[in-house]
């Protein structure tokens, strides 16, 4: 396989990644043929992938643009994948020019893509890191350089928690990132679920099958188990809900997204707290 010059050596890209899995759902062109492949298998029970992670991006922006109308200009991404076209930096500085924003992914693949397309941005930075480990995210000096901790922060944690098990405590990690961020910060948050996916949980499973294959386990939360990750924050209106639901916008922004009326598109739960 030919290694193409945005991949860097050390990352075995015959194993496929679910970042770069994301990147072709959105139409990119940061992915391998074993990404695809497994893309693929996953869309055989799941056609409508391509069209969650759409409206997850759309959703994402909105709540980017929320956050800059509020006044925040300080941005954390956490598993923030492959920046593709209309990336949280690109929404951020657009709506608020010098908005910092600092991107963590603990895929190889991610990082290294973020630091070469984001090369010669000052106002933003890439860690690798886990969310798991959220005291390696807050001590990174990045987040040290670019991230003001005593002013208000959107913390993003977009399409990501779902592939946190119980046993490495998501809780507690979402828990330690929001009492280090100061009153008036956010939350921004979408999650996978089995609630509004057009298909049975049988059929769906399959595609959650091809994630437990690849060593990358989906976990389908309910909407109460989601809603447990806002535990500390006051919920924005319109509260949790399908992504479409959020905030929907009317007029050139409206089509920013996938069709929302589109079944799939409702599939899992997107919301906004915000510290008090």
């Amino acid at each position: 396989m030919e290694r193409p010059a945005w991949a860097p050596r050390s990352i075995d890209i015959s194993v496929p990644s679910v970042s770069r899995i994301y990147d072709y759902y959105l139409g990119g062109s940061h992915n391998f043929e074993v990404d695809r492949e497994a893309a693929r298998r996953a869309m055989e029970f799941m056609p409508g992938l391509p069209k969650i992670m759409q409206a997850n991006r759309a959703f994402m922006r909105r709540a980017v643009r929320f956050a800059a109308d509020e006044g925040i200009t300080q941005f954390l991404d956490v598993g923030s994948g492959i920046p593709t076209f209309g990336n949280v930096h690109e929404v951020a500085q657009q709506a608020s020019p010098g908005a910092r924003v600092v991107y963590v992914d603990h895929d190889p693949v991610a990082v290294a893509h973020s630091q070469a397309v984001l090369a010669g941005n000052d106002d933003v930075g890439v860690v690798a890191a886990d969310l798991r480990k959220p005291r390696e995210i807050l001590s990174s000096p990045e987040v040290g350089q670019l991230i003001d901790l005593n002013r208000p922060v959107a913390l993003l944690l977009v399409a990501i928690l779902h592939f946190v098990e119980d046993a490495d405590d998501p809780y507690g990690a979402v828990a330690e990132l929001r009492d280090a961020l100061a009153p008036g910060s956010l939350l921004v948050l979408t999650h996978a679920s089995y609630e509004g996916i057009p298909l049975s949980p049988e059929r769906a499973g399959g595609a959650v099958d091809v994630y437990k294959d690849i060593r990358n386990p989906l976990i389908m939360r309910p909407r109460e188990e989601i809603a447990r990750f806002f535990e500390g924050y006051d919920m924005v209106e319109p509260g949790l809900v399908p992504m479409p639901r959020w905030r929907p916008e009317t007029g050139p922004e409206a089509n920013d997204g996938p069709d929302d009326e589109d079944p799939w598109t409702f599939s899992g739960f997107a919301g906004v707290g915000r510290t008090a």
